[in-house]
């Protein structure tokens, strides 16, 4: 008998252990039908900064909490606007407007994706878009809402413009690009202002004038407004003026985040510059901020700011001037490795037969300016050894490795400062102001400060102390003079 118990024994313990399991697995995931139950939210209401018509948003997503210990059922999950909503949804990988029975297990969750396309609403103002999510779960309804800001543009694809003018209305949206036809001219009124889509591209043969003011700069940027683009580089190609584009204006024109900000390319009109960029700040280019290939440019009052590679190149052949700008290079590293300085110069190429060709520089001069950043060194010169480039820098603080470059030798070199942080404001964030202690401050040639008297927000150069070197002049809470 005994040994019937050992043998019987192992058998009932097993039997009981499964039938125990099943109770307590039966208890645990039966799905929880309570009244009482609601779903949690990561957030209320999805938000979509300010977005264009036509053009799909980015994609939003939260989640949908279960936190209970047994699986919940949400038997509806839908737009409220249905299939008429400029809302898209993709639930736990259903892409639909409205999906049901969707079970979340215990202590678990799921995620929706929200993107958003807008209609032309030919309104000029931004309008408010509004839609929500509703979730019935055990006869509860819950909801999140759905929260847009939609704003109608002029909207260009390949096109080919004639002569024309751009007003200040409506933004104008650039996908792929646009093209000023050879002989016709683009004019941008003040404050218009330009978004170009992904690789997009102004091509510029024939004539640019766009006339900005201080109260009212064009600007010229990536279609992606949401906060976190604000200063990412490399969301459009660039402006390029081809061979035989001529005469072209830019005053008061902001240019950022695209890869190149403007690109002029060979043909020079005898005293004409090819571009002339007055007012303007060029920054966040992932590539090159200007670059000059055998043109014309003369620029004044004007910050070019990060850029990945140069901030200014100017190459095979041309003549350059530029006054009271601000070179100011501090690329962050977190986007890419910079190599190369705040300003390159080279006179010579490779051809397609592997041959070198000379391109003599004219002229490349800087009077008044500061060229800086956070490199070693802002200055490379790449020169044949049979032909110099007659680079000038008068009354400029500068950034140059000083056993390469003798500022005392005045060929090249006028009264200017090596190697002195110029103390801008904030100069990580863009902010290329002085500070009150900027070896800049009343440095400048006076007798170039008096041909361009306004500094880029307007403020006099010429104070009883002395103008500064660089796009901005310091004002000093306590100065009467200046």
């Amino acid at each position: 008998m005994a040994d019937l118990k050992m043998r019987v024994k192992p058998k009932y313990i097993l039997y009981l252990i499964v039938v125990i399991a099943g109770i307590i697995s039966c208890e645990r995931y039966e799905t929880n039908r309570s009244p009482d139950a609601h779903l949690g939210f990561s957030t209320d209401t999805v938000f979509f900064d300010t977005i264009f018509t036509t053009l799909g948003s980015t994609t939003k997503r939260f989640r949908i909490y279960n936190n209970y210990d047994q699986p919940i059922e949400v038997s509806s999950i839908a737009l409220a606007g249905g299939g008429e909503s400029v809302f898209r949804l993709n639930i736990d990988g259903y892409a639909s407007s409205h999906v049901s029975n969707i079970e979340i297990p215990p202590q678990d969750s799921l995620f929706i994706f929200v993107e958003v396309t807008l209609d032309p609403n030919n309104m000029d103002s931004i309008l408010r878009i509004q839609d929500s999510i509703v979730f019935i779960t055990n006869g509860n309804l819950q909801d999140v809402d759905l929260v847009a800001w939609g704003q109608d543009v002029h909207l260009l694809r390949g096109d080919t413009l004639q002569t024309t003018t751009w007003v200040n209305d409506k933004p104008y949206l650039i996908l792929d690009y646009i093209m000023v036809d050879s002989l016709q001219t683009l004019t941008l009124e003040e404050g218009v202002r330009i978004h170009l889509h992904r690789d997009a591209w102004m091509i510029v043969k024939g004539t640019l004038e766009a006339n900005g003011s201080l109260e009212q700069p064009i600007i010229i940027q990536g279609d992606r407004l949401e906060y976190l683009y604000r200063d990412i580089p490399g969301q459009w190609s660039g402006i390029w003026f081809t061979a035989g584009s001529r005469e072209n204006r830019l005053e008061y024109v902001t240019i950022k985040n695209g890869m190149y900000g403007l690109w002029a390319d060979t043909l020079m009109t005898p005293d004409i510059p090819t571009l002339n960029i007055s007012n303007c700040i060029i920054q966040d280019m992932s590539a090159i901020g200007i670059l000059g290939r055998g043109t014309s440019i003369h620029a004044d009052n004007t910050v070019v700011g990060s850029c990945g590679q140069f901030s200014l190149f100017l190459s095979i052949g041309g003549s350059y001037e530029f006054y009271h700008c601000t070179v100011a290079n501090y690329w962050r590293s977190g986007f890419s490795n910079r190599t190369t300085p705040s300003i390159g110069m080279k006179n010579y190429y490779r051809d397609i037969y592997g041959g070198i060709q000379v391109r003599p520089i004219e002229r490349a001069y800087f009077g008044n300016c500061i060229i800086y950043g956070n490199k070693e060194f802002e200055l490379a010169i790449d020169e044949h050894p049979d032909s110099k480039i007659p680079f000038h820098f008068d009354h400029s603080l500068l950034k140059v490795d000083p056993e390469e470059f003798d500022l005392s030798d005045p060929d090249y070199f006028t009264n200017s400062i090596n190697l002195e942080d110029p103390r801008f404001v904030d100069a990580e964030n863009g902010n290329f102001q002085l500070d009150t202690l900027s070896p800049a401050k009343d440095k400048a040639f006076l007798d170039i400060a008096s041909q361009y008297p306004l500094d880029l927000l307007g403020v006099s150069r010429l104070g009883a102390l002395g103008p500064d070197i660089g796009a901005y002049e310091r004002v000093e809470n306590d100065s009467i003079s200046k």
